[in-house]
Protein backbone atom coordinates (compact mmCIF):
# COMPACT_ATOMS: atom_id res chain seq x y z
CA UNK A 1 0.00 0.00 0.00
CA UNK A 2 1.57 3.44 -0.93
CA UNK A 3 1.10 6.15 2.27
CA UNK A 4 -0.09 9.11 1.41
CA UNK A 5 0.22 12.94 3.31
CA UNK A 6 -2.54 14.22 4.59
CA UNK A 7 -3.28 18.25 3.39
CA UNK A 8 -2.59 19.01 7.15
CA UNK A 9 0.75 16.76 7.08
CA UNK A 10 2.09 18.66 4.00
CA UNK A 11 1.01 21.78 5.30
CA UNK A 12 3.44 21.14 8.65
CA UNK A 13 6.26 20.06 6.15
CA UNK A 14 5.78 23.56 4.40
CA UNK A 15 5.45 25.01 7.62
CA UNK A 16 8.71 22.93 8.97
CA UNK A 17 11.06 23.69 5.39
CA UNK A 18 10.09 27.25 5.92
CA UNK A 19 11.18 27.22 10.11
CA UNK A 20 14.45 26.02 8.85
CA UNK A 21 15.35 28.46 5.97
CA UNK A 22 14.06 31.43 8.45
CA UNK A 23 17.49 32.42 9.89
CA UNK A 24 19.53 35.77 11.21
CA UNK A 25 20.43 36.18 7.41
CA UNK A 26 16.52 36.08 6.18
CA UNK A 27 15.99 39.07 8.91
CA UNK A 28 19.03 41.49 8.20
CA UNK A 29 19.62 41.32 4.23
CA UNK A 30 16.23 42.44 2.89
CA UNK A 31 16.11 45.79 4.89
CA UNK A 32 20.03 46.53 4.10
CA UNK A 33 18.73 45.91 0.00
CA UNK A 34 15.21 47.96 1.15
CA UNK A 35 17.35 50.92 2.10
CA UNK A 36 19.86 50.97 0.23
CA UNK A 37 18.78 50.75 -3.39
CA UNK A 38 16.18 53.72 -2.86
CA UNK A 39 14.05 54.12 -5.82
CA UNK A 40 15.03 51.18 -7.21
CA UNK A 41 13.85 49.22 -4.39
CA UNK A 42 11.60 46.56 -6.46
CA UNK A 43 14.03 45.74 -9.30
CA UNK A 44 16.68 45.16 -6.62
CA UNK A 45 14.17 42.85 -4.68
CA UNK A 46 13.05 40.55 -8.14
CA UNK A 47 17.05 39.80 -8.30
CA UNK A 48 16.90 39.33 -4.57
CA UNK A 49 14.25 36.73 -4.52
CA UNK A 50 15.48 34.86 -7.71
CA UNK A 51 18.71 33.77 -5.32
CA UNK A 52 16.77 33.85 -1.83
CA UNK A 53 13.68 32.03 -2.70
CA UNK A 54 13.97 30.37 -6.19
CA UNK A 55 17.12 28.98 -5.90
CA UNK A 56 16.32 27.50 -2.47
CA UNK A 57 12.85 25.68 -3.43
CA UNK A 58 14.74 24.70 -6.62
CA UNK A 59 17.55 23.00 -4.74
CA UNK A 60 15.07 21.14 -2.14
CA UNK A 61 13.30 20.08 -5.58
CA UNK A 62 16.64 18.84 -7.12
CA UNK A 63 17.12 17.05 -4.23
CA UNK A 64 14.11 15.48 -3.62
CA UNK A 65 14.43 14.14 -7.11
CA UNK A 66 17.14 12.34 -6.39
CA UNK A 67 16.09 10.60 -2.99
CA UNK A 68 18.95 11.86 -0.65
CA UNK A 69 21.77 15.08 0.30
CA UNK A 70 24.33 16.79 -1.22
CA UNK A 71 26.18 13.84 -1.72
CA UNK A 72 23.24 11.72 -4.51
CA UNK A 73 22.75 15.13 -5.81
CA UNK A 74 26.83 16.03 -6.53
CA UNK A 75 27.26 12.24 -7.61
CA UNK A 76 28.04 13.55 -11.26
CA UNK A 77 31.31 15.36 -10.35
CA UNK A 78 32.30 12.45 -8.32
CA UNK A 79 33.13 11.37 -4.96
CA UNK A 80 35.91 13.58 -3.46
CA UNK A 81 34.93 17.08 -5.63
CA UNK A 82 31.52 16.20 -4.00
CA UNK A 83 32.87 15.67 -0.49
CA UNK A 84 34.85 19.02 -0.44
CA UNK A 85 31.74 20.82 -2.10
CA UNK A 86 29.86 19.68 0.92
CA UNK A 87 32.58 20.36 3.55
CA UNK A 88 32.65 23.50 1.92
CA UNK A 89 28.90 24.02 1.99
CA UNK A 90 28.88 22.66 6.07
CA UNK A 91 31.56 24.68 6.99
CA UNK A 92 29.68 28.04 5.39
CA UNK A 93 26.60 27.42 7.17
CA UNK A 94 28.05 26.38 10.07
CA UNK A 95 31.28 27.60 12.21
CA UNK A 96 32.93 30.13 9.69
CA UNK A 97 29.58 32.13 8.28
CA UNK A 98 26.22 31.52 9.48
CA UNK A 99 26.27 29.92 13.42
CA UNK A 100 28.35 33.17 14.40
CA UNK A 101 25.96 35.18 13.13
CA UNK A 102 23.13 33.74 14.90
CA UNK A 103 25.17 34.93 17.78
CA UNK A 104 26.23 38.54 15.98
CA UNK A 105 22.65 39.20 14.76
CA UNK A 106 20.67 38.58 18.16
CA UNK A 107 23.49 40.80 20.21
CA UNK A 108 23.06 43.77 17.49
CA UNK A 109 19.42 43.65 17.86
CA UNK A 110 18.67 42.44 21.88
CA UNK A 111 21.96 43.55 23.31
CA UNK A 112 23.75 46.46 22.07
CA UNK A 113 21.00 49.07 22.06
CA UNK A 114 21.84 48.66 25.70
CA UNK A 115 25.22 48.09 26.31
CA UNK A 116 26.76 49.76 23.15
CA UNK A 117 28.43 47.69 20.35
CA UNK A 118 32.00 47.41 21.96
CA UNK A 119 34.10 43.98 22.13
CA UNK A 120 33.57 43.53 25.72
CA UNK A 121 29.81 43.28 25.89
CA UNK A 122 29.98 41.10 22.71
CA UNK A 123 32.62 38.67 24.08
CA UNK A 124 30.46 38.02 27.49
CA UNK A 125 27.33 37.40 25.23
CA UNK A 126 29.22 35.42 22.95
CA UNK A 127 30.19 33.15 25.49
CA UNK A 128 26.97 32.47 27.23
CA UNK A 129 25.07 32.08 23.84
CA UNK A 130 27.65 29.44 22.67
CA UNK A 131 28.02 27.82 26.47
CA UNK A 132 23.89 26.80 26.04
CA UNK A 133 24.20 25.99 21.96
CA UNK A 134 26.88 23.66 22.99
CA UNK A 135 25.12 22.38 26.20
CA UNK A 136 22.19 21.85 24.45
CA UNK A 137 23.84 20.34 20.98
CA UNK A 138 25.74 17.64 23.53
CA UNK A 139 21.97 16.12 23.90
CA UNK A 140 19.75 17.32 20.85
CA UNK A 141 16.75 14.63 21.74
CA UNK A 142 13.18 16.19 22.36
CA UNK A 143 14.74 19.73 23.83
CA UNK A 144 15.24 20.92 20.16
CA UNK A 145 12.51 19.10 18.90
CA UNK A 146 10.14 20.89 21.44
CA UNK A 147 11.61 24.51 21.13
CA UNK A 148 11.16 23.77 17.24
CA UNK A 149 7.94 23.10 17.67
CA UNK A 150 6.86 25.95 19.79
CA UNK A 151 9.17 28.19 18.22
CA UNK A 152 8.09 27.58 14.33
CA UNK A 153 4.52 29.11 14.61
CA UNK A 154 5.74 31.98 17.19
CA UNK A 155 8.51 33.02 14.73
CA UNK A 156 5.57 33.12 11.70
CA UNK A 157 3.15 34.82 14.40
CA UNK A 158 5.67 37.73 15.40
CA UNK A 159 7.40 37.95 11.73
CA UNK A 160 3.41 38.46 10.75
CA UNK A 161 2.97 41.18 13.02
CA UNK A 162 5.93 42.98 11.99
CA UNK A 163 5.02 42.93 8.89
CA UNK A 164 1.58 44.13 9.01
CA UNK A 165 2.41 46.72 10.94
CA UNK A 166 5.28 48.06 8.17
CA UNK A 167 1.96 48.39 5.92
CA UNK A 168 0.29 49.95 8.29
CA UNK A 169 2.87 52.30 10.30
CA UNK A 170 5.82 52.67 7.49
CA UNK A 171 8.73 54.79 8.95
CA UNK A 172 8.55 57.57 5.82
CA UNK A 173 11.98 58.85 4.26
CA UNK A 174 13.11 56.74 1.12
CA UNK A 175 16.97 57.75 0.54
CA UNK A 176 17.93 57.66 -3.04
CA UNK A 177 19.83 54.27 -3.89
CA UNK A 178 23.43 53.91 -3.80
CA UNK A 179 25.73 54.01 -7.06
CA UNK A 180 26.06 50.41 -7.34
CA UNK A 181 22.09 50.27 -7.22
CA UNK A 182 21.56 52.76 -9.23
CA UNK A 183 24.03 51.34 -12.08
CA UNK A 184 22.73 47.35 -12.11
CA UNK A 185 20.01 47.13 -9.39
CA UNK A 186 18.49 43.70 -10.37
CA UNK A 187 22.29 42.40 -10.28
CA UNK A 188 23.16 44.01 -7.05
CA UNK A 189 19.84 42.04 -5.66
CA UNK A 190 20.60 39.22 -7.06
CA UNK A 191 23.94 39.01 -5.99
CA UNK A 192 22.86 40.17 -2.29
CA UNK A 193 20.61 37.04 -2.18
CA UNK A 194 23.32 35.11 -2.02
CA UNK A 195 24.17 36.54 1.75
CA UNK A 196 21.34 34.75 3.28
CA UNK A 197 22.92 31.69 2.42
CA UNK A 198 19.34 30.16 1.81
CA UNK A 199 20.56 27.77 -1.01
CA UNK A 200 23.82 26.48 0.96
CA UNK A 201 21.28 25.61 3.61
CA UNK A 202 18.73 24.00 1.23
CA UNK A 203 22.09 21.32 -0.06
CA UNK A 204 22.80 20.82 3.68
CA UNK A 205 19.21 20.42 4.99
CA UNK A 206 17.68 18.85 1.98
CA UNK A 207 17.96 15.54 3.25
CA UNK A 208 15.96 16.52 6.30
CA UNK A 209 13.22 17.91 4.28
CA UNK A 210 13.16 13.83 2.32
CA UNK A 211 13.48 12.31 5.21
CA UNK A 212 10.59 14.27 7.27
CA UNK A 213 8.27 12.72 4.53
CA UNK A 214 9.37 9.30 4.64
CA UNK A 215 9.21 9.33 8.40
CA UNK A 216 5.55 8.93 7.66
CA UNK A 217 5.83 6.07 5.81
CA UNK A 218 5.92 7.58 1.78
CA UNK A 219 8.32 5.47 -0.06
CA UNK A 220 7.35 6.68 -3.90
CA UNK A 221 9.84 8.09 -5.51
CA UNK A 222 7.24 10.71 -7.46
CA UNK A 223 5.26 11.40 -3.75
CA UNK A 224 8.66 12.24 -2.32
CA UNK A 225 9.63 14.54 -5.29
CA UNK A 226 6.03 16.00 -5.19
CA UNK A 227 4.99 16.42 -1.48
CA UNK A 228 9.05 17.86 -1.08
CA UNK A 229 8.13 20.42 -4.11
CA UNK A 230 4.85 21.30 -1.94
CA UNK A 231 7.07 22.22 0.90
CA UNK A 232 9.33 23.94 -0.49
CA UNK A 233 6.63 25.69 -2.67
CA UNK A 234 4.74 26.63 0.14
CA UNK A 235 8.09 27.90 2.09
CA UNK A 236 9.07 29.94 -0.93
CA UNK A 237 5.46 31.61 -0.16
CA UNK A 238 6.18 32.15 3.40
CA UNK A 239 10.09 33.96 2.41
CA UNK A 240 8.77 36.21 0.02
CA UNK A 241 5.97 37.67 1.52
CA UNK A 242 8.36 38.70 4.83
CA UNK A 243 11.36 39.89 2.52
CA UNK A 244 8.79 42.26 0.51
CA UNK A 245 7.76 43.26 3.49
CA UNK A 246 11.45 43.96 5.07
CA UNK A 247 12.40 45.67 2.09
CA UNK A 248 9.48 48.29 2.33
CA UNK A 249 10.53 48.52 6.10
CA UNK A 250 14.23 49.28 4.86
CA UNK A 251 13.00 51.63 1.88
CA UNK A 252 10.76 53.79 4.37
CA UNK A 253 13.53 53.69 7.48
CA UNK A 254 16.00 56.38 5.37
CA UNK A 255 15.15 58.85 7.97
CA UNK A 256 15.66 56.90 10.87
CA UNK A 257 19.22 55.50 10.24
CA UNK A 258 22.18 55.60 8.11
CA UNK A 259 22.22 53.94 4.19
CA UNK A 260 25.21 52.59 5.98
CA UNK A 261 23.49 50.69 8.91
CA UNK A 262 23.25 47.00 8.96
CA UNK A 263 20.35 45.01 8.49
CA UNK A 264 19.89 44.37 12.99
CA UNK A 265 20.35 48.55 13.32
CA UNK A 266 17.67 48.97 10.78
CA UNK A 267 15.22 46.44 12.04
CA UNK A 268 15.54 47.38 15.95
CA UNK A 269 15.42 51.70 14.52
CA UNK A 270 11.86 50.61 12.89
CA UNK A 271 10.51 48.63 15.96
CA UNK A 272 11.85 51.02 18.98
CA UNK A 273 10.10 53.90 16.87
CA UNK A 274 7.19 51.60 16.27
CA UNK A 275 6.15 49.93 19.24
CA UNK A 276 8.51 51.63 21.68
CA UNK A 277 10.80 50.01 24.17
CA UNK A 278 8.41 46.76 25.14
CA UNK A 279 8.30 46.06 21.08
CA UNK A 280 12.05 46.40 21.33
CA UNK A 281 12.13 43.45 24.46
CA UNK A 282 9.69 41.57 22.59
CA UNK A 283 11.74 41.38 19.61
CA UNK A 284 15.08 40.81 20.61
CA UNK A 285 13.45 38.00 22.82
CA UNK A 286 12.12 36.54 19.46
CA UNK A 287 15.49 36.77 17.72
CA UNK A 288 17.35 35.38 20.56
CA UNK A 289 15.56 32.13 20.51
CA UNK A 290 15.11 31.76 16.96
CA UNK A 291 18.74 32.55 16.39
CA UNK A 292 19.90 30.31 19.41
CA UNK A 293 17.38 27.51 17.97
CA UNK A 294 18.97 27.58 14.30
CA UNK A 295 22.62 27.93 15.77
CA UNK A 296 22.10 24.44 17.86
CA UNK A 297 20.69 22.74 14.30
CA UNK A 298 23.58 24.19 12.52
CA UNK A 299 25.83 22.76 14.98
CA UNK A 300 24.44 19.12 15.60
CA UNK A 301 24.29 19.26 11.45
CA UNK A 302 27.85 19.96 11.12
CA UNK A 303 28.90 17.67 14.28
CA UNK A 304 27.36 14.88 12.42
CA UNK A 305 28.12 15.41 9.02
CA UNK A 306 32.42 15.94 10.13
CA UNK A 307 31.92 12.91 12.47
CA UNK A 308 31.33 10.98 9.58
CA UNK A 309 35.30 11.88 8.47
CA UNK A 310 37.46 12.79 11.15
CA UNK A 311 38.29 10.84 14.56
CA UNK A 312 36.77 12.66 16.93
CA UNK A 313 33.46 11.82 18.86
CA UNK A 314 30.40 14.08 17.82
CA UNK A 315 30.28 14.99 21.51
CA UNK A 316 33.73 16.49 20.72
CA UNK A 317 33.32 18.00 17.13
CA UNK A 318 30.17 19.98 19.18
CA UNK A 319 32.53 21.40 21.63
CA UNK A 320 35.23 22.44 18.71
CA UNK A 321 32.52 24.35 16.56
CA UNK A 322 30.56 25.79 19.11
CA UNK A 323 34.13 27.52 20.79
CA UNK A 324 35.49 28.21 16.78
CA UNK A 325 31.84 30.02 16.17
CA UNK A 326 32.33 31.68 19.49
CA UNK A 327 35.85 33.43 18.21
CA UNK A 328 34.41 34.23 14.93
CA UNK A 329 31.59 35.53 15.89
CA UNK A 330 33.74 38.25 17.88
CA UNK A 331 34.15 39.85 14.35
CA UNK A 332 31.17 41.72 14.75
CA UNK A 333 28.04 41.39 12.36
CA UNK A 334 29.27 44.19 10.03
CA UNK A 335 32.88 42.40 9.72
CA UNK A 336 31.49 39.00 9.04
CA UNK A 337 29.09 40.22 6.21
CA UNK A 338 32.50 41.81 4.35
CA UNK A 339 34.55 39.08 5.21
CA UNK A 340 31.51 36.14 3.85
CA UNK A 341 30.82 38.02 1.17
CA UNK A 342 33.81 37.13 -1.29
CA UNK A 343 33.48 33.81 -0.03
CA UNK A 344 29.86 33.30 -0.84
CA UNK A 345 30.59 35.60 -4.28
CA UNK A 346 32.80 32.54 -5.27
CA UNK A 347 31.38 29.39 -3.96
CA UNK A 348 27.89 29.92 -5.28
CA UNK A 349 28.17 30.04 -9.26
CA UNK A 350 29.29 26.48 -9.21
CA UNK A 351 26.50 25.29 -6.55
CA UNK A 352 23.91 26.90 -8.98
CA UNK A 353 25.58 25.05 -11.67
CA UNK A 354 25.21 21.62 -9.81
CA UNK A 355 21.31 22.20 -9.05
CA UNK A 356 19.96 23.54 -12.58
CA UNK A 357 21.91 21.11 -14.41
CA UNK A 358 20.56 18.42 -12.18
CA UNK A 359 17.36 18.66 -13.78
CA UNK A 360 18.79 17.98 -17.25
CA UNK A 361 21.07 14.63 -16.71
CA UNK A 362 18.02 13.06 -19.25
CA UNK A 363 19.53 14.73 -21.71
CA UNK A 364 23.24 13.80 -21.45
CA UNK A 365 24.79 10.23 -23.02
CA UNK A 366 27.12 10.97 -19.51
CA UNK A 367 26.14 13.68 -16.87
CA UNK A 368 29.92 14.44 -15.38
CA UNK A 369 31.03 15.41 -19.21
CA UNK A 370 29.03 18.44 -18.70
CA UNK A 371 28.35 18.76 -15.30
CA UNK A 372 32.31 19.15 -13.84
CA UNK A 373 33.57 21.33 -16.13
CA UNK A 374 30.81 24.02 -16.17
CA UNK A 375 31.08 24.04 -12.25
CA UNK A 376 34.48 24.76 -12.44
CA UNK A 377 34.33 27.00 -15.14
CA UNK A 378 31.95 28.83 -12.65
CA UNK A 379 34.39 28.74 -9.32
CA UNK A 380 36.71 30.25 -11.74
CA UNK A 381 35.26 33.08 -12.57
CA UNK A 382 33.35 33.46 -9.04
CA UNK A 383 36.73 33.68 -8.01
CA UNK A 384 37.65 36.34 -9.80
CA UNK A 385 34.34 38.05 -9.20
CA UNK A 386 35.19 37.38 -5.51
CA UNK A 387 38.38 39.05 -5.46
CA UNK A 388 36.97 42.46 -6.82
CA UNK A 389 34.72 42.72 -3.43
CA UNK A 390 37.83 42.83 -1.54
CA UNK A 391 41.28 45.07 -1.33
CA UNK A 392 42.93 43.12 -3.49
CA UNK A 393 41.19 43.90 -6.72
CA UNK A 394 44.50 45.26 -8.35
CA UNK A 395 46.01 41.75 -8.83
CA UNK A 396 43.89 40.94 -11.16
CA UNK A 397 44.30 41.74 -14.95
CA UNK A 398 42.84 44.74 -16.58
CA UNK A 399 40.87 42.54 -19.30
CA UNK A 400 39.21 41.12 -16.07
CA UNK A 401 37.21 44.32 -15.37
CA UNK A 402 35.84 44.43 -18.56
CA UNK A 403 34.61 40.77 -19.21
CA UNK A 404 30.92 40.56 -19.86
CA UNK A 405 28.38 41.33 -16.66
CA UNK A 406 31.68 42.25 -15.20
CA UNK A 407 29.89 45.12 -13.76
CA UNK A 408 27.47 43.50 -12.42
CA UNK A 409 29.37 40.52 -10.79
CA UNK A 410 28.32 38.12 -12.68
CA UNK A 411 31.30 37.56 -14.81
CA UNK A 412 31.36 33.75 -14.14
CA UNK A 413 27.88 33.22 -16.25
CA UNK A 414 28.45 33.40 -19.94
CA UNK A 415 31.82 31.81 -19.62
CA UNK A 416 29.47 29.36 -17.90
CA UNK A 417 27.35 28.77 -20.39
CA UNK A 418 29.87 28.90 -23.27
CA UNK A 419 31.39 25.99 -21.34
CA UNK A 420 28.14 24.15 -21.02
CA UNK A 421 27.83 24.41 -25.08
CA UNK A 422 31.35 23.06 -25.74
CA UNK A 423 30.56 19.94 -23.39
CA UNK A 424 27.20 19.41 -24.71
CA UNK A 425 28.96 19.16 -28.26
CA UNK A 426 31.83 17.16 -27.04
CA UNK A 427 29.07 14.84 -25.10
CA UNK A 428 27.15 14.26 -28.03
CA UNK A 429 30.49 13.48 -29.97
CA UNK A 430 31.24 11.12 -27.82
CA UNK A 431 28.55 9.42 -27.38
CA UNK A 432 28.43 8.87 -31.13
CA UNK A 433 31.49 7.55 -30.84
CA UNK A 434 30.58 4.68 -28.37
CA UNK A 435 27.36 3.54 -30.36
CA UNK A 436 29.27 3.56 -33.16
CA UNK A 437 32.11 1.13 -31.59
CA UNK A 438 29.74 -1.04 -30.24
CA UNK A 439 27.91 -1.65 -33.86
Amino acid sequence: MTHRLTSKDILALGFMTFALFVGAGNIIFPPMVGIQSGEHVWIAAFGFLITAVGLPVITVIALARVGGGIDALSSPIGKAAGLLLATVCYLAVGPLFATPRTATVSFAVGIAPLTGDGTLPLFIYSLIYFALVIGISLYPGKLLDTVGHFLAPLKILALIVLGVAVLIWPAGGVSPGTEEYQRAAFSSGFVNGYLTMDTLGALVFGIVIVNAARSRGVEDAKLLTRYTMLAGIIAGIGLTLIYLTLFKLGNDSGALVAQSANGAEILHAYVQQTFGGMGSFFLAALIFVACMVTAVGLTCACAEFFAQYVPLSYKTLVFILGLFSMVVSNLGLSHLIQISIPVLTAIYPPCIVLVVLSFTLKFWNKSSRIIAPTMLVSLLFGIVDAIKTTSFKDVLPLFSQHLPLADQGLSWLPPSLAMLVIAAVVDRAKGREQVAVHQ
